[in-house]
């Protein structure tokens, strides 16, 4: 059964125009910051120092790799729930899933050690796709529950909130699944924009902070 492959719209050594490139800059960077600093208020952990350790992390992978990979080391969702039980069965203390997030480190330079040395077809045969997918449905559906309250979905939510939401979200699901072209690769930026707009006509967005 032949696999359809969609093109790609840029190729591993082309560079997008100035004014896309400019575009996905932005949607990257709203992606990056937005999951970098849920993850350390969800935990009551400090934003900064999540702020200061992905940058740091980054900067030692874009040498490592010679900047040939555009990627950016944030927050990672996968570790919320250890987390969270390890701070729950400390007492409220975060040093033993900071210590926890520490070893792990260690685990994950080893593993690249072995990988640079090996390749990855270990990685295939012990962590196949079909164990993936489940693992990152678990992890999306744990979160659910956050996302929902922070949506509005509480008691004494307002209405104006979840409307804002609801159409963030079917914003961005339409772009991602009907979008052409150049459109179709920024669903989240142009749901972002989508959701401010109408979050500015519904009164929910304060200028005084800006203007103080």
């Amino acid at each position: 059964m032949a696999i359809n492959q969609k093109p790609l719209l840029l190729d591993v050594d082309e560079k997008p125009e100035v004014l896309k490139g400019i575009l996905l800059s932005f949607q990257h960077v709203f992606a990056m910051f937005g999951a970098t600093i849920l993850v350390p208020l969800i935990l009551g952990m400090p934003v900064s120092v999540a702020l200061f350790a992905s940058g740091i992390g980054t900067l030692i992978y874009q040498v490592a790799t010679k900047a040939k990979v555009p990627v950016y080391l944030g927050s990672s969702f996968a570790y919320i729930t250890a987390m969270a039980v390890a701070i729950e069965q400390m007492g409220g203390d975060i040093k033993a899933a900071q210590t926890g997030v520490i070893m792990v480190g260690l685990v994950y330079v080893l593993i690249a050690g072995i990988v640079k040395m090996l390749g990855t077809k270990w990685i295939d045969k012990l962590l196949p796709p079909i164990v993936i997918g489940p693992m990152i449905m678990v992890i999306g559906l744990g979160l659910a529950s956050s996302a929902v309250t922070n949506a509005g979905f509480v008691a004494d939510g307002d209405i104006r909130h979840i409307i804002v939401a609801i159409a963030t979200f079917l914003i961005t699901s339409f772009i991602n699944t009907k979008g052409k072209g150049f459109f179709k690769i920024i669903p989240f930026l142009i749901g972002i924009i989508g959701g401010y707009v109408i979050a500015l006509f519904m009164g929910l967005v304060d200028f005084q902070p800006v203007l103080d």
